[in-house]
């Protein structure tokens, strides 16, 4: 159907009977702005609407709709040239909201699902719930846009976009974990461990050491490389404080303070706030901390603390000779030597100056769950 042609029909119609948009609008029951959309020829009138339409302009709806006068001997040709251009505008428009409907209900479900991920905290169902639903309106939404498609061809597509929107679920999931630590959404299992929760999922396993306390951490296993037993499980925040984030902070001297408070500020203790101080003449490095030891005294946490902290800073810092933390009430002294002759291993840590990450995670990071090594290392090497 010509819709310029049919407008401009109905506008002239509508000035023969002296009517202005909103009066012919009042009459049928639609706004001045939908008339004025018709004979501008930017829309059709709905169908409901052609018979009091026609009875208010004086013509028959199939002259509206050929958007002219017809003679007698051309009526019933027109008549049916205009009952098939009317099922194909029907057609078309239905297709049309089809479509409409399909791309909102397919941006309605990718949101639910972002929301879903976003909002609701990792563990909550309600955030694999909303998932699921925003999943299935996505779904909807994209079996509306292809339902002109054959049978099998739309089955394929619909189970491919299906696998597509899992797949992104998935991906979502897992820029989280390793972006903000938190547990997986999707974990076909979930064990409970006294120091760890394993989630498994189908395309890597997560490891959530010291769950619920200051020091959690995450071990993310795609290659599948780990078990509970051999996963690496220390009492700090291995994120932090282990060897490959605190290597950055190598230094020859003790003297760089920009250096040192990252390094302190990585290492465990910090979190309970500290100031330091430096003497770089005699090489000597003080850590006040605002914490009472005893208040942090659960399975040697202080003394493992203390033995993790100065291994890693005589390692770290070449020139320092002494370091003392104190807190309230208490202080514990060490120097280098005493780690260099009392330490075992500490000569394979540190190679011609160098560290052997290996070696670090062997021998002091593993050391450090071992609470009878601890206890007798720290009765070793520290003055009190």
């Amino acid at each position: 159907m010509d819709q310029v042609k049919i407008g401009k029909f109905i506008a002239e119609l509508r000035k023969e009977k002296n009517m202005t948009q909103q009066q012919l609008g009042d009459k049928i029951g639609v706004s001045f702005k939908t008339i004025s959309k018709w004979e501008n020829g930017r829309g059709m009138p709905e169908l409901s609407l052609l018979k009091p339409l026609s009875e208010e302009l004086g013509v028959t709806i199939n002259e509206i709709l050929s958007g002219e006068r017809i003679q007698s001997e051309r009526y019933l040709d027109k008549l049916e040239e205009n009952m098939i251009n009317t099922i194909e505008y029907s057609e078309e428009q239905k297709e049309k909201r089809n479509k409409v409907i399909g791309i909102v209900l397919l941006i309605v479900g990718f949101l639910i699902t972002l929301t879903a991920i976003s909002i609701f905290p990792s563990e909550s169902s309600w955030s694999s719930i909303y998932s699921v639903a925003g999943t299935i309106v996505a779904l909807i939404g994209f079996s509306k846009l292809i339902r002109k498609l054959q049978y099998g061809k739309r089955l394929l597509l619909n189970f491919g976009f299906f696998i597509a929107f899992i797949a992104l679920l998935f991906v979502l999931d897992f820029v989280n974990v390793v972006n903000n630590h938190q547990p997986p959404r999707f974990s076909l299992k979930t064990t409970t461990g006294d120091k760890m929760i394993i989630y498994d999922t189908p395309f890597y396993d997560v490891y959530r050491i010291n769950r619920n306390t200051k020091n959690e951490y995450y071990v993310i296993d795609i290659k599948g490389e780990y078990t509970e037993n051999t996963v690496p499980v220390s009492p700090f925040n291995r994120d932090k404080s282990g060897i490959d984030n605190i290597s950055k902070y190598q230094n020859k001297y003790i003297g760089n303070n920009s250096n040192i408070g990252n390094l302190i500020n990585n290492l465990p203790l910090s979190k309970y706030g500290y100031v330091f101080e430096i003497d770089s003449n005699n090489l000597v490095l003080t850590i006040d901390y605002h914490i009472t030891d005893w208040y942090i005294s659960d399975e040697f946490y202080v003394q493992k603390s203390l033995i993790y902290n100065s291994v890693s800073i005589f390692a770290l810092i070449e020139n320092v000779e002494y370091i003392e933390y104190n807190f309230s009430g208490s202080s514990y002294k060490i120097t280098r030597k005493t780690i260099e002759d009392n330490y075992p291993h500490y000569s394979e840590i540190v190679q011609n100056e160098n560290i052997n990450k290996e070696k670090f995670n062997q021998y002091l990071e593993n050391k450090m769950n071992d609470n009878e090594f601890v206890e007798t290392i720290y009765q070793k090497i520290f003055e009190k």
